[in-house]
């Protein structure tokens, strides 16, 4: 028995009504929870990042968020209904569904509206792709090139799957509406419903002559390289999309889109969380005893900043608009670095001396084992 989905909402914690902003910053938080960097072999998390992202991605398609608000998964199975390939096809079958059903009891009609849309013009299927980018890349934006296989109109035929001087015939049996009526007795009661097309497989047309060139598919499969433009902020695990670079539509339909995702290498020195750069600066004890200026690693190179006498370890300051520009918005976050101070090593006799003099005219007396309890702060009578 196929495991049953978790409902999209609460997979991202929300009720149902949430708003667009409401959903990415639910999505934001939980995909860095669950990213499988940050939980390297847990498949448990592994598992819920893949449930978050497949919610994040509904959720935030307005077409798609419609139909699951409507239907639930049913609304949005890619493999739902006759259509199959993609969401658009599996729609328009649950309202042939819906039509079997009722017209069964006096013929409401419902069918036929949906099979002129499965025999009528249907966009094509969305396709995926993936870019790595670096930290800076995803920063202030970019633009990448990437290969892709897809379905093209055939050049021949122009899509309409006949060879030259020939076009397509109407279905002798289902007379161009790609469904069939079946009637069915049970227990003394007659019942009809529709199904597909046997002779035409619910096209309602049937071609006679097929172009050599695409076997009378309409479509060939070609490799296209495309330019893809990263719009400065963008996320770990969010998508671009590229309407109308997906496959060929079907029947003279339009073509379908492009999801781009992005996945962000892992930087040396920096963190991120939303528009905000995270940064531990490392200081020794001279410095931070004494104050120093000091030059901090940004996104934008370095800058200078006056570190105060006295700073304690894990002190965190800011600077301020340092941080990820907005994603297709204004302003930048902030940068927030956390001092470290570094415990010295390997001190000669020397140094060892001079720390116990120190130690001795703030009032400690020689520490045990050489320089335990140095960085403990004491103030001046």
């Amino acid at each position: 028995m196929a495991e049953q989905k978790r409902d999209f909402y609460e997979v991202l914690g929300l009720s149902k009504g949430a708003s667009e902003e409401e959903i990415k910053k639910a999505y934001r938080k939980l995909a860095k929870q669950y990213h499988p960097d940050l939980n390297p072999g847990d498949k448990e998390a592994e598992a819920k990042f893949k449930e978050v992202n497949e919610a994040y991605t509904i959720l935030t398609d307005k077409e798609k968020k419609a139909r699951y608000d409507q239907f639930g998964h049913a609304g949005v199975d890619p493999n739902f209904g006759a259509g199959g390939g993609d969401f658009g096809g599996g729609f328009g079958d649950f309202g042939d569904l819906l039509g079997d059903l009722l017209g069964g009891f006096g013929g409401f009609g419902f069918g036929g509206g949906s099979s002129s849309r499965r025999t009528g013009p249907q966009k094509g299927e969305t396709l995926r792709a993936s870019l790595e980018l670096t930290f800076e890349e995803a920063a202030f934006g970019c633009e990448k090139e990437i290969n892709l296989n897809r379905n093209e109109p055939c050049e021949e035929c122009h899509g309409s799957g006949c060879a030259a001087g020939t076009s397509p015939e109407t279905c002798p049996d289902c007379r161009g509406t790609g469904t069939v009526r079946v009637q069915q007795r049970m227990g003394g009661m007659a019942f009809s419903s529709s199904a597909p097309c046997t002779r035409c497989r619910g096209t309602g047309r049937m071609i006679k002559s097929p172009c050599k060139a695409c076997g009378g598919a309409g479509s060939v499969k070609r490799q296209k390289r495309l330019s893809v433009k990263i719009p400065q902020g963008i996320d770990d695990g969010q998508a671009v999309s590229l309407p109308g670079q997906g496959n060929a539509g079907r029947n003279g339909g339009p073509a379908g889109d492009l999801l781009v995702g992005v996945r962000i290498k892992p930087h040396n020195l920096f963190r991120r969380e939303g528009t905000t750069v995270l940064y531990e600066q490392p200081v020794s004890f001279t410095q931070a005893a004494l104050g120093a200026q000091l030059e901090i690693p940004t996104i934008d190179g370095k800058v200078k900043y006056d570190l105060p006498a006295g700073t304690q370890t894990g002190t965190t300051f800011r600077l301020r608009e340092k941080g990820i520009p907005a994603l297709r918005g204004r302003g930048r976050g902030d940068q927030y670095v956390t001092v470290r101070v570094q415990v010295p090593t390997n001190l000669n006799g020397e140094q060892k001396e001079a720390l116990r003099a120190f130690a001795a005219a703030m009032g400690e007396g020689a520490p045990e084992g050489g320089v335990k309890g140095f960085f403990k702060s004491k103030k001046h009578k």
